[in-house]
């Protein structure tokens, strides 16, 4: 008897382990294709794909450990000293599921329960039609051991200014392009540097190789398209040539990429301008020289004081090589720090423009300041240089800067209740990142004959009315009424085995959308 009691124990304890065990189709795929496979998909910046079971299952180990070591998803800024729009941050939880998966085997769980695969977009993701589509020359990358930034100067054609209130780079090769930075140059100066250049482009490795040269939007792979909130735009002058400086990692030499990039300007007769400039920067607020003597690590302070109030959208901190860390802020007339963004690992290839939740007021007297620490010895392994040198400012590859671009306009009383994000609620669920806001993702079976499963996605947890209609729009059944669901993915299964043959919709009401698909039952 005693021995019978002691198996049963025993039992129960692998039977409740192995029910605490995560499954990839319900626990492991939502945070993957939410956080990974909008770089780690067929032809995207990855090395291979993680969609669908088989491609996690033969990658469990590696992401065990890069979710672990923080490697991945990339996300330099540190969440804990300021929360930002999009973060490609995983929670403590998400983290432990995935490690539990991993180490119970990577189970794959009821597949028919699993989101539906995400899709990528060759063509852009934001909807409807470009106002300016421009596209550089089909280029060959010549990158072997070393990477490549090549430069390509298109006139815009444009015969009056323009606002940019949403624009987007959609690599001609994804496989390839690793980051794209848009300039605007009215001077002539990039196109005739364009021009000296057997080409197509020119190298350049820090920007657009002039000076007169205006930044104007920047991409990295998996970041979501520039947008403005309604009547803010960045200008596009007149007769400007737009300017694309792109990122092809080593060991892609013979790959060709024809980059485009899509504008969407504002139809508005008054629109509040959005500027895109260097704030803080190695040539006016530096506290002494831009100089790192070889076998030596310095560290640097930027500062400056707000003329106006100002609004801030955004802000992109930018250093080379030597780099190790940058962290920005602002101390407020009243004595109060706001803090803006810290990046304590900073690296080179993963930079880009970080949004606001909300747009922050600067108010007038501001001081604004930039930490930042380089090495310059051999204990840095992104040292361009073998032995170090000295190295001091420019925009070689062996040079350093020190910049923080401010994407700010003047203020208006109540800016600072604007929700930079709030678009996100309404993308297309082939977006960049899956998931975003609350979506009914799909229905299936679909045509349904007994059973049907309803899969969606809530960014927080909330109520939901899951119910299906006729084609007159009469609720033939409610599946279920103000149903308290988690925050994250569900699939939620139903018989429908007494509903006569026909098309219906299933309708998703939270409290703060509206959401259908069609359903055709069959039996």
């Amino acid at each position: 008897m005693e021995k019978r009691i002691l198996f049963i124990v025993a039992l129960l304890g692998v039977l409740h382990s192995h029910a605490q065990t995560p499954v990839w189709s319900t626990d492991i795929a939502p945070i993957l294709y939410n956080h990974c496979t909008s770089c780690h998909h067929s032809g995207g910046i990855a090395p291979f794909s993680l969609i669908g079971y088989t491609n996690a299952l033969a990658y469990a180990t590696p992401i065990k450990n890069d979710v672990t070591t923080l490697k991945m998803p990339p996300w330099p800024p540190q969440p804990s000293y300021s929360h930002l729009a999009h973060e490609r941050v995983l929670s403590t939880t998400e983290i432990n599921k995935i490690v539990n998966w991993a180490n119970g085997g990577a189970p794959s769980g009821d597949l028919s329960l699993a989101p539906p695969d995400p899709t990528y977009s060759t063509s852009g993701v934001l909807p409807g039609t470009a106002d300016l589509t421009l596209q550089i020359p089909v280029y060959t990358s010549t990158a072997t051991t070393g990477d490549i930034y090549q430069c390509f100067s298109i006139p815009s054609g444009l015969l009056t200014d323009k606002y940019i209130t949403a624009f987007e780079a959609v690599p001609g090769n994804p496989a390839i392009v690793h980051h794209v930075l848009v300039y605007a140059d009215t001077t002539g100066t990039c196109r005739r540097l364009d021009s000296t250049y057997a080409g197509p482009g020119y190298p350049n490795f820090g920007g657009a190789g002039s000076s007169s040269a205006i930044l104007i939007g920047a991409w990295v792979p998996g970041s979501a398209p520039m947008t403005y909130p309604t009547n803010f735009g960045v200008k596009l002058p007149r007769r400007s040539d737009v300017v694309l400086q792109i990122h092809y990692p080593a060991g892609t030499t013979g790959l060709r990429d024809s980059t485009k990039v899509r504008f969407y300007f504002s139809t508005a007769s008054s629109v509040r301008d959005v500027f895109i400039v260097p704030v803080l920067n190695h040539s006016t607020n530096i506290d002494s020289t831009l100089f790192i003597p070889a076998y030596t690590t310095k560290s640097f302070t930027e500062s400056a004081i707000s003329p106006i109030d100002f609004s801030l959208l955004a802000v992109a901190p930018h250093m080379h090589l030597l780099g190790q860390r940058i962290k920005v802020y602002g101390v407020h007339p009243a004595g109060d720090t706001d803090k803006w963004i810290n990046i304590p690992k900073w690296d080179f290839h993963w930079q880009g423009f970080y949004s606001f939740p909300k747009i922050k007021k600067v108010p007038m007297s501001t001081q604004m300041r930039a930490e930042a620490f380089y090495d310059n010895t051999t204990a840095n392994p992104d040292n361009p240089s073998s032995p170090p040198r000295n190295v001091s400012l420019g925009e070689a590859t062996t040079d350093e800067m020190m910049l923080v671009y401010f994407v700010f306009a003047g203020y208006i009383a109540g800016d600072e209740n604007i929700v930079i994000d709030s678009a996100t609620l309404s993308v297309p669920k082939d977006f960049a990142q899956y998931y975003r806001g609350q979506q009914l993702l799909d229905i299936c079976p679909n045509p349904s004959v007994n059973d049907l499963v309803v899969k969606l996605y809530l960014n927080n947890a909330a109520t939901a009315t899951l119910q299906i209609l006729d084609e007159q729009g009469k609720i033939v059944r409610m599946l279920s009424q103000n149903k308290p669901l988690d925050k994250g993915y569900n699939a939620l299964k139903y018989s429908v085995m007494d509903i006569p043959p026909g098309n219906y919709v299933v309708q998703m009401i939270t409290p703060e959308r509206i959401l259908a698909q069609k359903l055709v039952i069959t039996h």
